[in-house]
């Protein structure tokens, strides 16, 4: 559906995207992740034709989409600043939206805006950035996209509005094979809605992956030892990520396959072992740390 291949945006000296190969399922919610300034607004203004790679390629349906009136009907794209006309109404924005998207739906643009009290008629300079959020969700998913691509889009959103939206956006994921790809640092928030992730760094992808896969891989081990064996031990043919001990309880991140990391763990013959469940955050904040990203501590004076 979505297809990058080595793609690459620089800005004077800031190599904003670098050799970017990425690949989004037709129907799939993708997250894309990635630490401050690791390039996800500048891939997804990519992505929705905004920006055109300095070399690399980057299709939707094998189709190009810088500068391409006919793949743009249907990919919309909503910014972490959405951008309306000046002293424009929703309604304003509605006819110019309806003049440009050959698939634009008028009955779904007076029921969203009805079941979300817009005022069709207000200036959209006048009102709070949440509503300004709601008015570009509903113009946008009157255009019946197939490609929906979203910047910190429920940012500002209460949270019933904020479970509205995705409850809508999901049920054109089901009904219409929607394609989505979505930037956000709630990270709590994407791992309940999205079906793959992908990492970025520094404007290269660490990885992307099933979600659910990803969560099989990764593991987080609670060891309790009489006598503690020394680090390096206990790191012996395990792929880890993090390392702490307190006492003589040893925590772990480990990357690999369950039964593997238990079989080598109880090597040791540890007295306590517990596997238990690691958040995507924590998946994020460890393999950001495998790659020279980590949390350190700061101490201010």
């Amino acid at each position: 559906m979505i297809k990058a291949e080595a793609v690459n945006k620089k800005f004077e000296d800031l190599q904003a995207v670098r050799d970017l190969t990425l690949h989004v399922k037709k129907g799939s919610i993708y997250g894309l992740l990635g630490s401050n300034g690791a390039g996800k607004s500048t891939f997804l203004k990519i992505i929705a034709g905004v920006y055109k790679p300095d070399n690399g390629k980057l299709t939707i349906e094998d189709q190009p989409i810088y500068e391409q009136p006919d793949t743009k009907q249907t990919v919309l794209f909503i910014s972490d600043q959405p951008y309306f006309f000046n002293l424009a109404t929703l309604q304003d924005m509605a006819d110019f939206y309806a003049g440009v998207y050959e698939r634009w739906n008028m009955k779904r643009y007076e029921q969203l805006t009805k079941h979300f009290r817009m005022d069709p008629k207000k200036r959209l300079n006048r009102m709070s950035k949440g509503m300004q959020r709601q008015a570009a969700f509903i113009l946008t998913l009157a255009t019946m996209p197939n490609v929906l691509v979203l910047d910190e889009p429920f940012d500002g959103l209460d949270p019933v509005i904020r479970q509205q939206m995705k409850n809508l956006i999901m049920q054109d994921v089901a009904d219409r094979e929607l394609t989505l790809i979505v930037s956000s640092h709630n990270l709590r928030e994407m791992e309940d809605f999205c079906d793959y992730v992908g990492v970025l760094h520094e404007g290269s992808l660490l990885f992307e992956r099933d979600l659910d896969e990803l969560r099989t891989d990764i593991h987080k081990l609670q060891l309790a030892f009489k006598e503690v064996p020394n680090e390096d031990s206990l790191k012996q043919d395990l792929d880890v990520l993090h390392y702490e001990l307190k006492g003589s309880v040893v925590f772990l991140i480990v990357k690999g396959q369950n039964d593997e990391i238990l079989a080598k763990v109880n090597r040791l013959n540890p007295a306590v072992v517990d596997m238990l469940p690691l958040t995507l955050e924590e998946i994020f904040i460890y393999e950001l740390g495998g790659a020279g990203y980590e949390i350190e501590n700061l101490i201010v004076e």
